[in-house]
């Protein structure tokens, strides 16, 4: 096969011997010895053969990289707002946003201006030391959001962490639950990450099976129900209630009307944390600035992550009180990476962009217009259709061994690229600089996707 052709080149480039199985041809390289000529194999490596065609970089990833993602096989290489560009020179709507990473667009111009300017100043300086971005970043966004602290992380599973490190740190030190007796309360079909913290507080098996033992004291209860919420929220020792706004993996679940806000009026009824996990569903994904402000509530603590950078490096935070901030002391949590000054010059610029250029409102008005011309689609082939802004999902039942995932490759021809998510469900959620024009030219593509989906 060509993926093997490609592994045993790399190997003879490397200096490996030959075995059908990838794993063992890797155990039985050397001991590595850097060198200028071993860094001048390993860039060899990288340009094993003149590649031209997406097969070709698709072998190379397989034979060298983990199997940890399925992606839809096709290989990109630019992008520029709404659009993305394979290898081959295929344009694309992105309807996937990077999981709602890329709200702002593919290389907004501002970004990347941001990114170029500071990256030629200092990027990083850890937080052994003050930088001039982190205080104003901080001051920015806490103003912005109606927070008093924040804390800088990296990737949204980082910050959600964070935030339950925070809960129980608050339930001990000031709740006054005893020690080690917090728990910290989940939704069920949550998805915040992949760590292992993440895992157990999943109901998903394909996300916790063979990765135990899981960290204690998580539960959960059903999505979008009060009744149990508050049950819960009962016990004492109950630090934090973490919370999507809508549950985007688990297909763009929208909870009932009152959900949220009931969620507030209980964990205060309970001297209890929300925690909101904004991470997808924040930065003008669902056509407000926070998803929560739909119901005009406020969370305790609200994660954000994904948008945060528009897309071009990976940042994310946490805002809170002083009370809940302040109980974690130096020393007690950090990140090397968490709020260096390449990070929060981006996130500012991001956030600035998307408000200066009503991007939520964009959202909220093709959002509308998306949902209701998917629902006059063939109701036997698209059901379900359910979202806020451009945050939507439709339903693809399957169909004479075809299923949503053969929907989604049927559309990629048409050069829309989505993904689904939890089986039948497709999510689509384009860059919010979205054009009605571009909006037009998916409807085209998803109604004559379901044409033929239905014929085959």
């Amino acid at each position: 096969s060509l993926e093997m052709a490609l592994c045993n080149c790399l190997l003879r480039v490397m200096g490996g011997c030959h075995s059908k199985n990838l794993g063992s041809r890797w155990l039985r390289l050397s001991p590595r010895r850097l060198s200028t000529q071993s860094l001048s194999k390993a860039r060899d490596a990288a340009k094993l053969v003149e590649r031209k065609t997406q097969e070709e970089y698709i072998a190379l990833e397989d034979g060298v990289g983990a199997h940890n993602y399925h992606p839809i096989p096709v290989v990109l290489e630019r992008g520029l707002g709404s659009v993305v560009w394979d290898v081959d020179g295929k344009e694309y709507l992105d309807f996937l946003s990077a999981y709602s990473a890329v709200n702002q667009g593919h290389c907004h111009p501002k970004i990347v201006g941001s990114l170029v300017s500071q990256a030629q100043k200092l990027t990083l300086t850890s937080r052994a030391f003050h930088n001039s971005h982190l205080g104003e970043f901080c001051a920015f966004m806490t103003a912005l959001f109606g927070f008093e602290r924040l804390l800088p992380m990296n990737t949204g599973v980082e910050a959600c962490e964070t935030a339950v490190k925070l809960a129980r740190k608050w339930a001990y030190e000031v709740k006054g639950v005893p020690a080690n007796q917090g728990k910290v309360i989940f939704a069920e079909m949550n998805f915040w990450g992949r760590s292992i913290a993440a895992v157990s507080s999943s109901s998903d098996p394909e996300s916790y099976t063979n990765f135990g033992p899981f960290v204690p004291g998580f539960e959960s209860v059903p999505y979008n129900d009060l009744k149990a919420l508050e049950r819960a929220l009962q016990d004492p020792n109950v630090c934090a209630f973490m919370v999507e706004p809508i549950q985007g993996e688990a297909g763009v679940v929208v909870p009932d009307e009152g959900y949220l806000k009931g969620v507030r009026e209980l964990c205060s009824k309970h001297n209890v944390l929300w925690i909101a996990d904004e991470v997808q569903t924040g930065l003008g994904r669902t056509g407000k600035l926070l998803c929560v402000d739909h119901d005009n509530v406020k969370p305790d603590v609200v994660v954000l992550g994904k948008a945060l950078s528009g897309g071009v490096l990976p940042v994310s935070c946490v805002m809170t009180s002083s009370e809940v901030m302040l109980t974690i002391k130096p020393g007690q949590h950090g990140s090397t990476y968490g709020g260096n000054p390449l990070a929060c010059a981006v996130a500012q610029t991001a956030v600035e962009v998307l408000i200066e250029e009503k991007m939520p409102e964009n959202a909220e008005k093709l959002g509308k217009i998306l949902r209701s011309e998917l629902k006059s689609l063939d109701a036997e082939m698209v059901t379900n259709v359910r979202g806020k802004g451009l945050l939507t999902s439709m339903t693809i039942p399957e169909k004479d061994g075809l299923s949503a995932w053969d929907f989604c490759l049927m559309l990629n021809e048409r050069g829309v690229l989505a993904k689904p998510t939890h089986g039948d469900k497709v999510r689509l959620a384009p860059p919010l600089v979205l054009t009605n024009t571009q909006l037009e030219r998916a409807l085209d593509a998803i109604s004559a996707t379901v044409r033929e989906y239905k014929s085959r």
